[in-house]
Order: structure tokens, then sequence, then C-alpha cells
């Protein structure tokens, strides 16, 4: 697999906005409805209308291929009201009368039970988000908005603020049960290819509160996660949902894994002759159930016939160790990229592709991304090409010259040939880029200073602030994040010239970055608006669903709606227009280093 491959984009969901008439006598105002008044406190609370987001228009769609990993509705919840976008036919509901905790009694006490008013992984002091993170807004409108989400978005910084929101602690929403929430969040987190994060966040919730929509998240969580075994505390409810043959299959899996090898054939045969399952699915449920003690059966998995990648088979193959074909992984969604990154029994050098996309996505850390280099170069084999990738960054670090390291940067810099494999190279060079002194001869400042910032250090990065030239790409990111400049006027956007700008966009870009975190005065945005084309006036239902979450101060629901904007994986896909709502909601609901890293990748991603 080489580490330079790349997906095709998804389509891009941006508002289409448009510059309203003009007076001959007195220009119109185009600046939004109360631009550069104090942001209002917020009021007492008000029902939230549940209505679908639609922005305008859409980008030009970008083509993507067919090739889903299982992709099963969520049912749901029998009590709730109806949701205002259409909704499938849920896969399987049990029947009414079912008592699911009766298959799931454990001798836990009350005390011990969690609460569903408040269910989620990790609190503010762990990076999340604090338990008021979506506020008043209500959970059926929510829950639409997660579903509809069409993972991975342009963003990583906005990718990042998404998962703090998803897997935060936080208090279940009105209209909502909280385990069907967290069975969003989690369904959500697997298609955002963060397996392990969605395990986690069906783990928060006690197996005899699982609702129907949970079992189905808690099974693709599992297999996401390449771990069958977390099915097994639910497994005998799970299979009386009938219709979910994974559940069935699930019953010999851990009848396997908990060294009952003779629960397991009679299982087996069971499905095969009720047709249940059969060929390669059924094949590999027989092979990790026999993984077990004392399970013993040797299976042989053929693919020849295989064509379609789906969460079962890879959930189980990853499981038995066993090796899934690259054209047979291509039929997969993005969202395998995320999985494949955190699978903990493939080896470094199998990982790193999958890692460098997971890192351009917001997945893995810089920092991450860098340990798995390592293992990599403390590794046995060092002729493949990964290992040479490990020599280079670490030439980066520590080689015996400033200009060697300069160099090995530049080299893991210029190898890439793909859109996010670039990106993930600033990201992983980010430590050592902000390693190297002012001093260097002939820097290549623009990317060093694009790959401290990519990491969010935008302190490292202002140290070459004077080395940066006028109106270079360096100069525009560092204006971005120069807490020096409160306040910038549109010469300053003007005067960018920087390089790979043909068009036009990275300027539009700049000073829709610099507007939205309130670094110019409403004349300089209204000049530049006027200048440059940039609508920022222009309002459909998503920017109005936006700015009413920054004024009820709920940054998880801007996290969300921000990532609604965003769906599609190329930048070129936001408009300067979007870029600018996003980033002022950020920046108005407490979040205002993400609000500026979103502004700069802008800028680096171009």
């Amino acid at each position: 697999m080489r580490i330079s491959r790349s997906k095709v984009a998804l389509a891009a969901l941006a508002a289409a906005l448009a510059i309203p008439a003009l007076g001959q006598d007195k220009p119109e105002s185009i600046l939004p409805p109360g631009f550069g008044d104090p942001t209002p406190a917020p009021s007492a609370p008000r029902p939230r209308a549940v209505q679908p987001i639609r922005p305008e228009a859409a980008a030009t769609p970008v083509a993507r291929p067919v090739g889903p990993v299982i992709a099963p509705t969520l049912p749901d919840a029998p009590d709730a009201e109806p949701t205002p976008l259409e909704t499938p036919t849920p896969t399987a509901t049990p029947p009414a009368a079912t008592d699911f905790a009766a298959f799931v009694r454990a001798d836990m006490p009350a005390y011990a039970r969690r609460s569903l008013a408040q269910v989620g992984v990790v609190g503010p002091a762990q990076g999340a988000m604090a338990a008021d993170a979506f506020g008043r807004a209500d959970g059926r409108y929510l829950e639409t908005l997660m579903r509809r989400l069409n993972p991975p978005v342009a963003s990583r910084w906005v990718s990042i603020a998404l998962r703090r929101a998803l897997l935060a602690r936080v208090d279940t929403p009105r209209g909502v049960n909280g385990a069907d929430f967290a069975a969003e969040r989690a369904w959500l987190l697997v298609r955002m290819g963060e397996s392990v994060a969605a395990r986690a966040m069906v783990q928060a919730v006690d197996t005899e509160d699982y609702t129907p929509k949970m079992f189905v998240a808690a099974m693709q969580a599992a297999l996401a996660a390449g771990d069958p075994a977390a099915l097994c505390p639910a497994v005998e409810a799970g299979a009386t949902l009938g219709a979910e043959r994974g559940w069935i299959l699930a019953r010999a899996i851990c009848a396997g894994l908990s060294g009952m090898p003779a629960k397991v054939q009679p299982l087996l045969t069971q499905a095969r002759r009720s047709r249940l399952a059969g060929g390669v699915d059924l094949l590999l449920a027989q092979k990790v159930a026999g993984a077990g003690q004392s399970g013993r059966q040797a299976v042989t998995i053929e693919w020849d016939d295989v064509s379609q990648l789906t969460s079962w088979r890879y959930g189980l193959a990853m499981a038995s160790g066993v090796e899934i074909p690259a054209t047979l992984l291509a039929t997969g969604t993005p969202a395998v990229d995320g999985w494949r990154a955190l699978a903990p029994t493939l080896a470094p050098g199998v990982r790193a592709a999958a890692a460098e996309l997971a890192t351009a996505r917001g997945i893995l850390s810089s920092a991450a991304l860098i340990d798995l280099y390592s293992a990599i170069d403390a590794g046995d084999d060092q002729s493949i090409a990964e290992a040479g990738i490990a020599r280079d960054l670490r030439a980066g670090y520590d080689a015996s010259d400033v200009a060697a390291r300069a160099d090995a940067l530049k080299r893991l810099w210029d190898e890439p040939k793909t859109y996010e494999g670039r990106y993930a190279r600033l990201v992983l060079t980010a430590g050592a880029a902000a390693r190297l002194p002012q001093t260097l001869e002939k820097p290549d400042t623009d990317r060093i200073v694009a790959s401290i910032l990519s990491a969010g250090l935008d302190p490292r990065a202002m140290r070459w602030r004077e080395k940066a030239e006028r109106g270079s790409n360096a100069w525009a990111l560092l204006t971005l994040v120069d807490p020096s400049e409160p306040v910038t006027s549109y010469d300053e956007v003007s005067a960018y010239a920087g390089a790979n700008d043909s068009d036009g966009l990275k300027r539009r870009m700049f000073f829709a970055g610099l507007a939205g975190l309130g670094r110019m005065s409403a004349s300089e945005v209204e000049r530049g608006a006027r200048t440059l084309g940039v609508r920022v006036g222009r309002e459909d239902s998503w920017t109005r669903a936006l700015n009413t979450a920054a004024v009820d101060r709920e940054p998880g629901t801007v996290a969300l709606l921000s990532a609604v904007g965003m769906q599609t994986r190329l930048w070129r896909g936001v408009s300067p227009e979007a870029l600018y709502h996003i980033v002022r909601a950020l920046r108005a609901v407490g979040l205002p280093g993400e609000a500026k890293m979103v502004a700069v990748e802008a800028m680096s991603r171009l």
C-alpha cells in the first residue's frame, strides 16, 4: 500500500451566498445583522425549531466511488416524535414486548448504574467539551444533523472539535433517549473513522439500557475496532433482534471466545441451515469463534469471489489476523483508513499509509504519527519505503547540522503527490520544523510556518515573523495568529500575493479568516467584501442555524454545524463565506484557538 494513495473527494456542502443589490445614492450594508455589536447575553430558554438544514446551494459535486462499509439505518426510538427529514425504514425493530433487560441481568448494585441523563466518555479535564455543550438544542434536531453528516470533512481542526463534542459527557438533550443520543454519536464517530472513540461511546451506556438503535451502533463500533468480543455483554439481547444476523452469529463467536467450543458448531450449523450467512461471512465467524480456548478450528479464508468490503468482513478479518487484499480495501469508505490507522493488530509499516490519511483528517495527532514512524525506524525491516520516511524524520530532528535537518524536512514535504498526503507531512514534521533556527540560510519559510501551525504551535511559529516576506504565504498565516495586531486593515489583505493563487481564492480566504476572527473593523470588512466579492451578509438556513447556536453559547452544536458546512474532502469546496461564518461562530462560543487554526488551515491547504 502506497503512502501517497488518494481517495476521490466527497461532495461539497457549502452555503451559496449572493451579493445584495446596491443602492445608487448610499450603498446598502452587506454585513450580517449585528456585526461589530457586543454579543448579546443568552435570553431565556426558547424552543429550538426542529428543522432540516438546507443550504441554498452546494458546490459542484465531486464524484465518489460507491463502496459502503455496511451502512445500517439506526432505528428511531419508538416514542420519539417524527424527525423532520425522511428516515429510511429501520433494519430491524424488536417486538414491543421484548424485555432486553431480562437478557443482561447483572449483579450490579443500583448505585453503580449509570444515568442516561448525562452520557459520554470524558469531561473538560480530559479535553472534551462541557456538559452543556449542546445547550437547549432539541435532541431530534441534533440527531438529524448527525445522521445526515457525510464525513470526512474538509477541515482537520473542525473534525477535532467535533470529536471533542461527540465524546463529551453531556446532558441528554430534550426530546430523545440518552442511549439513542449516544448511539447516534457513536455511529457518526464510526463514519468519521474514529473506531476507538466510537467503541468507548457505546461502552458508556449500561447494556441493560440498550435500545434498538444502540444495538445497531454497538455492532458497527465493535466491528470498526476489530473487537467482536465487545459484543459479548449484550449478545443474548442483541440476538433477539431477529433480522440482525450479525448478533445471531455473534452468539457463536462469543461462545468460542468464552471457552465453550461445544456450543459453537450447533450455532453455526443453525445459521447455515437458516441461510443467515454463508461463504466468507460464515467462515470468518467460524475462524474468530475458533480462536477461543480449546477451539482449535483451522479455517482458510479465500477472498477471490468477494467483491465488496463490509464492516462484518473487515472487523472479523482484523480480529482473526486475516490479511485483507488491497483491492478489497479500496472498495470501502474513507472511514476504513481511520479504522486501520488505529488498529493495534496491524504492523506499523502496514498502518503508515492509512495513518497519514487519518492524520490529515484529524484522527491522529502529530505526536501519534511520530510515534508510529519511530516504531518503524526501530523495526527489523529497513528495506520498506516507510523506513526511509522514518529515517528522514529522524534526520529532521537530530541531523549533525541545521542544513541537513532542513533538507530532510524538504524531502518529506516534496515526496507526497496527493492532497491529503502533503498536509499530513506538514503535521508529521511540525515539531522538527519548530526546532529550526531563524538563522537558517535560505529557509523554506512558507512551509516551515505552515508545518508549525498545522499542530497548533502558534507561539513557536511567531518567531519567524520577521523572516516572513510581506505578502507571502508565511506572512499571511502569521498575520492570522499574531496576537500583537488585534485590528487589521484591508490594506493587509490587498498586500497578500502568495504563491498558487491564480484565481484569488487564497486572498478571499485570508480576508474571510481575518474578518471572522474579529480582526477587522466593520467598515474595513465592508470594504473588503465589496472589493473581493465575498458575500458575508447573505443568509440561508445553515448560516441562521450556526449563528443561533453561537448566540446561545452551544459549542457542540457549532462544531456539528461547522462540519455540516464542510462536507467535502477538498478545501476548494469550502466557500470564503462559509469559512467566515464558521470561524466567527467558533470564536463566539469560546473556541478561539480552533477558530484561528481553521483559518490557518484554509490558507495552508489551498
